[in-house]
């Protein structure tokens, strides 16, 4: 569902699927490579606000 609300309002996200098509890919595959890049992106946020956590904890 993220995927493709990014999909239909992030002009980064756009410009993304844009050069991915250019490449070849079909919608699916984007759609795919999207989810990939949102779950890194997610939890890179997580993994950073517990790491922020345990500090505070620590201290």
């Amino acid at each position: 569902m993220i995927a493709v609300v990014r999909l239909r309002y992030c002009e980064r996200t756009q410009k993304y699927a844009k050069r991915r098509i250019a490449e070849g890919r079909s919608k699916r595959e984007i759609l795919r490579c999207l989810k990939r890049y949102i779950a890194r992106e997610v939890y890179r946020t997580l993994f950073a606000d517990l790491a922020h956590l345990d500090v505070a904890t620590a201290a």
